[in-house]
């Protein structure tokens, strides 16, 4: 009988992380362009919409690498609320690394401002139209998609914590190479 694995595949860590850091720089884009104008401001835009491009893709990529590879099993002492919520927080993730990429392309699209994906093409716009004011919908939907983001970030982070200095139970060691896997 095979030993259970007790780390995600070299695949699985690197979607994570990859798509974990362009969030971050999403962030840091976002507020680099509130930060400054002028065509320094457009360009700190242009690359927020490539790098959400580039997460819309990972993502997409990393669910179609979960159906196939699916996940390991939570520790068996976990209460089942706490099963379900873990749950719902990954899924929750999926669907907002899904929406925020899609409500930013939409409002581009609506607003016909070109993507040009990282400079090196043009990233196709989808047929929508409505200009502005239907661009404005589509970021409000945008932020506040943004808002749960951060939200569902907070507890990811915190359920992590918490496995590793409360219930010291190997979870985190799953996710980060680094952390040595506790006897």
């Amino acid at each position: 009988m095979a030993e259970p694995r007790n780390r995600y595949s070299t695949v699985s860590l690197a979607f994570h992380w990859i798509i974990a850091f362009a969030v971050l720089a999403q962030v840091l884009l976002i507020t680099a362009h509130e930060k400054t104008e002028g065509a320094l401001s457009g360009q700190f835009v242009m690359l927020h919409k490539s790098v959400g491009l580039t997460i819309l893709v990972l993502t997409l990529a990393r669910i179609g690498w979960r159906l196939a590879h699916p996940a390991i099993p939570l520790p068996g002492h976990l209460p089942r609320w706490q099963r379900l919520a873990a749950r719902a927080t990954h899924v929750l993730f999926y669907v907002v690394l899904i929406a925020m990429p899609m409500t930013g392309w939409l409002a581009s699209s609506a607003a016909g401002r070109e993507i040009a994906w990282f400079g090196l093409f043009d990233w196709p716009l989808l047929p929508v139209g409505g200009g502005r004011e239907t661009a404005g919908r589509f970021m409000e939907v945008h932020e506040l998609v943004m808002k749960g983001l951060y939200i569902l970030i907070a507890l990811h982070v915190l359920g992590a914590l918490k496995h590793q200095f409360i219930n010291r139970d190997n979870v985190l060691h799953r996710m980060i190479p680094l952390i040595p896997r506790r006897p």
